[in-house]
This record gives structure tokens, sequence and C-alpha cells, in this order.
């Protein structure tokens, strides 16, 4: 039996995305909530953080430790996050199990204890994920870009800052948690081996009667400078560059997608050949796409020693120039066809990247796209569709964070 993809939007605004994979004996979900950061005010940052651990310390009928042993007697493979724009909760299980576990799932949702004498705990939750933070250069490194390309609040980590999350009160994080944990916006995406109807009509029983709220959209800022450099006492130099480019939904986004691949998609890759093969100039050097729902961008980064640091942002910086006048060739586009394909074939193998990938397209697109029309996107992108795009649309504009003892010269 063949993969067939299923989508219903309730009344409330709560849209299901499902697709069947018959062949597999586990089932996954992908729940997100409007619920991230993007939503905080200044003061408030580390809300949404925060209230992902809170809502998990006992829900419906279940406290704490039921909560958890009630999962674990299921078999979830489970996780959780917050992003700029969602709250995440998603899981594993095997097929028999996926009807009760989205029955806890909608309790932590809609009916979470938020027990007072368990804030404190949770909030202890937020301050080491920020210490942690604090030890992670090439981390605070991206982050630093983010901010440097996309508008606040789009580009603030969900993490907050030590004095904000100090300030969060049990009253403050339950309003957001009233605002915003609301079926208007929220995606609960499935797949693997389940019968449709069943699944479709124990949602609606599960969600159906959830009420909408009304819900104010972020107010657009401003973004940082184009040239960070955040002082560190290290013989180490964390490099970051950010390109604004295209985001998901551009009908272009497979051949960014492909020309970042030729400048960093394994080994082979023109910045680890150029940066570190060749060079030696570091040891990790890569860039990505990176993508919200308004705009989209280049993220490259690498770490090296503090006198080779000007050399390593000097070649980054001359191997994007050149992206366009190198062109992509035939080898490096038959390398990156195999690793694309290679990873929609995998998908089949995974109800939970499946997962993922519904929801994320039905956020970034309002629709879903199939494994086959994936596949055919990938096999008709050419070496010259590549380079003519290019021509169009090159990278400029980039913005720069260093991380060390010393900043560098940045000529932007």
């Amino acid at each position: 039996m063949p993969a067939a993809i299923h989508t219903q939007q309730l009344d409330n605004g709560l849209t299901i995305v499902a697709e069947t994979m018959p062949w597999l004996q586990s089932a996954s979900f992908s729940l997100l909530l409007p619920a991230g950061s993007q939503y905080e005010s200044d003061a408030e940052q580390g809300t949404a953080n925060l209230l992902c651990d809170w809502v998990q310390r006992g829900c419906g009928t279940r406290d704490s430790r039921d909560f958890v042993e009630s999962l674990d007697y299921l078999g979830v493979a489970r996780g959780a996050g917050v992003s700029g724009s969602h709250s995440n909760y998603g899981g594993a299980v095997l097929s028999d199990h996926l009807l009760p576990t989205l029955s806890i799932y909608a309790d932590l949702v809609r009916s979470p204890h938020l027990p007072a004498d368990e804030f404190d705990e949770a909030q202890a939750v937020c301050f080491q994920e920020l210490r942690a933070l604090e030890d992670d250069l090439a981390q605070q490194t991206v982050l630093n870009l983010r901010r440097q390309v996309y508008p606040d609040p789009l580009g603030k980590h969900p993490h907050g800052t030590p004095e904000s999350v100090e300030g969060l009160t049990p009253a403050g994080v339950q309003a957001f948690f009233e605002q915003r944990y609301q079926p208007r916006g929220t995606i609960l995406a499935m797949a693997g081996n389940f019968e449709w109807p069943r699944v479709r009509d124990h949602v609606i029983e599960l969600f159906g009667d959830w009420q909408a709220q009304q819900a104010a959209e972020p107010t657009i800022g401003d973004t940082l400078p184009a040239y960070e450099h955040i002082p560190v006492e290290s013989g180490q130099t964390h490099i970051g560059v950010v390109y604004p480019w295209i985001q998901i939904s551009d009908p272009d986004f497979f051949q960014a997608r492909a020309a970042i691949g030729v400048m960093s998609d394994g080994m082979s890759s023109r910045l680890f050949t150029e940066v570190r093969e060749k060079r030696g100039l570091c040891y990790t050097v890569f860039a990505s796409l990176h993508s919200l729902k308004q705009q989209g961008s280049i993220l490259a980064y690498a770490g090296t020693s503090s006198e080779r640091a000007q050399e390593s942002l000097d070649v980054i910086l001359a191997e994007f120039d050149q992206l366009l006048e190198k062109g992509v060739q035939p080898t490096e586009l038959k390398r990156l066809q195999a690793r694309f394909k290679s990873g929609i074939v995998m998908q089949q193998e995974s109800s939970s990247s499946r997962a993922n990938s519904l929801a994320s397209d039905w956020y970034h697109l309002g629709r879903v796209r199939s494994r086959e029309e994936l596949a055919r996107i990938v096999s008709e992108v050419t070496c010259d569709t590549i380079n003519d795009f290019l021509s169009r649309r090159p990278p400029g504009n980039c913005r720069v964070t260093t991380v060390g003892s010393q900043p560098l010269k940045v000529s932007l």
C-alpha cells in the first residue's frame, strides 16, 4: 500500500497533517504551538523555554511522576523544544500506542498543572542551559549572527538572558500559556503506520472543543550592526559570517540549497577543501542555509587559532565571492544529488523525520510536498539552473561576528 497524505483544518484553527506509511511498525507526531520566543517581550525572554519544562510537570489526571511513567510505559521516544516561532512537542511510538500517546499530549498542552511548587525547579533548568551556552563560544557566535541578519525579535534565542529568566514569575509564565497555547496556528503532524480515519476522529475528539484566543503578532524591530566582536580571552577565535538570502518558500530554494551544498556538504566541499585541507587554517568550517518563515540566510562558521583568524576569514569571504565566478561543476552536482536522494529515501524509513518534514512544510509553505515531488525537484536541478540562479541572486551584504581576544579587519 503506498503512502497517502491527508490534511484537515478544524474550526478552531488547528491543522492536522498526516501521512500513512504502512510499511513501518512505528508512528510519530510533531505538535507545533504558536508559542515561540518571538512572542516574548524583552523582559519576558526565556518564558516559552521555561514553560516548555513546566508543562511537563503534570497534566490532566497525572502528576509529574505519573506523566513520565505513562510515557515510559508506552515506550515513547520523545522530545520538546522552543524555536523563535513555536513550542514543539514530539515523539515516536509503536503504532498501537499512538492514540493513547496523543491523549497524554492533549492534556499537556490543554490542561497542564503548572505546579507553583515546581516553578523554581523549571527555572533552575533554564539557568543550567544558559550556563552551558556561556561555555559554548561556537554557539554564541551563530546566535549572534542570527541577530545580525534577522530583526528583533525574530533573531532572539529562546533561552533568554540570566537577567530576564531571573525576573520571570509563575503568573507571567501562566499568562503566556493562556494566550499562546491555543489551537489557532497549531499544527499536529503525524507519519507512520495508522488508519487515518481513526486517528483523525481521535484528534478531533481531543482538540475539537479547544477554544481559540486572540493573540498579537510580534512587533518587528532592528538587527545588530554588520560587524560584532565579542571579546573573550582565548587562544582561539570563532568566526561567523551570515548573508541574507532566500527562505524555504522561495521557488529557487533548492537551487540555493545546491549552491551552498557545493560550498559545504561533505569533505569534498569547497570550504572544507580550501580552508582546512589546503591551507590548514582551522579545525572546523561549515556553511548552511537557515530559514525562518519571513526570510532566510546563509550561516557560515569557522573555529581557528587567533594567529590564523584573519586569514581564515579572508579565505571564507573570498570563496563566497567566487561562488558565482567559479560556478557549479557537474562532478559537484552529481555528489550533491546523491546525498539529496539518500535523504529522501531515508525519510521513507523514519516516521519521526517525515512527521517533522510535514509540520515544517505546512508552516512554511501552507501545503505538503510528497517525497515524489521532492525527488523530482532534486532531479531537475542542473549546473545551468544553479548558475543561472546565482547570476540573478548572488550572496551579498554579509555580516560578521567574531568571538576571541582581538577583533579582525572586516571590510563590508
